[in-house]
């Protein structure tokens, strides 16, 4: 396939799938999941084409999940510069943290099917929204580190539909209406974690605020940087801390150039529980019941 017809290529295809709309976007499935219009092309060449390398360390999760968090901190963990005390140098002074850890399919693979990814110097960080079976062979086959993190579903809700409609409200289009985005909303990392703990870290959001210290450092030993003093875990807590991070100037201004999102829009408040200000009770039974369906006998459960 040629670049320059990438990925109007599959115009073809999208007729023939499944689709909803969803907040102004259309979604179509693949295989069992939903994927945007243009993500859709890039997963399905990443798939196909992604090479991993044995170092690499990849961010997976599902949208709203505590995602931007871990994209500051699994950088600054294995970046040594990260635990000194020297802030100079810190990369999160000038970059956002969507520059830190790049998406396959958000970015490395939108425009081109098999990019040129030779620049990136190892260990390679990157991140995706592609669930555990969508992945490239040779990540799922390879010694690279798979980190996965989940969230409550009803605050991964509220956190979701706060963010597009800070996007679609710039664009002078009416927010979306809680009932409507609701009706819309409405396991592959888990098992693959207890089957290969070695290469999967399945982390949740709600223990990661519950026990910052206890799940910043199972993280950095999952990663091969195990902290070697207390200050070390002090020191980064705060550099990616999301009071911080919300309030550097680099995260104020700009949008991504990607997704089109300003980049103040991806802190808001990271709480546990949010879902309670904004949630109708016959809601969160609704969505509790769904999310007890899905994931019966998985012994994964969300009882926040």
């Amino acid at each position: 396939m040629e670049h320059s017809s990438f990925p109007s290529a599959f115009s073809t295809l999208f007729g023939e799938l499944p689709k909803e709309t969803w907040c102004c976007s259309d979604l179509y499935k693949w295989e069992g999941f939903w994927y945007t219009s243009s993500h859709l092309p890039a997963a399905m060449a990443a798939r196909l084409n992604f090479q991993a390398n044995d170092s690499d360390v990849f961010l997976t999760s599902s949208m709203k999940t505590g995602t931007t968090w871990l994209k500051a901190t699994i950088p600054t963990i294995m970046n040594p510069i990260g635990r000194m005390d020297d802030d100079n140098n810190d990369p999160l002074l000038k970059r956002h943290p969507n520059e830190l850890m790049p998406s396959l399919e958000v970015q490395l693979f939108k425009e081109n099917p098999n990019p040129d990814l030779s620049y990136m110097s190892s260990p390679r960080l990157f991140r995706t929204h592609i669930p555990y079976p969508m992945l490239p062979e040779s990540v799922k086959n390879s010694a690279c580190k798979i980190v996965y993190i989940t969230r409550d579903p009803k605050d991964t809700f509220v956190s979701l539909r706060h963010f597009l409609n800070s996007l679609v409200t710039t664009h002078g289009i009416d927010p979306w209406p809680m009932n409507e985005a609701f009706d819309s909303f409405c396991r592959g990392y888990w098992k693959e974690s207890i089957k290969r703990p070695e290469k999967i870290l399945f982390l949740r959001y709600e223990d990661m605020k519950k026990d910052p210290k206890g799940q910043l450092r199972r993280l950095a030993c999952f990663l091969g940087r195990p902290f070697e003093k207390e200050k070390e875990v002090d020191k980064v807590l705060w550099r990616c801390s999301l009071e911080r991070l919300k309030n550097l100037e680099v995260n104020q201004h700009g949008a991504d150039p990607w997704l089109g999102f300003e980049y103040k829009f991806y802190f808001r408040r990271g709480s546990v529980g949010d879902w309670k200000n904004n949630m109708s009770n016959e809601m969160k039974e609704k969505l509790d019941h769904i999310t007890a369906i899905k994931y019966e006998g998985s012994d994964l459960g969300f009882g926040h």
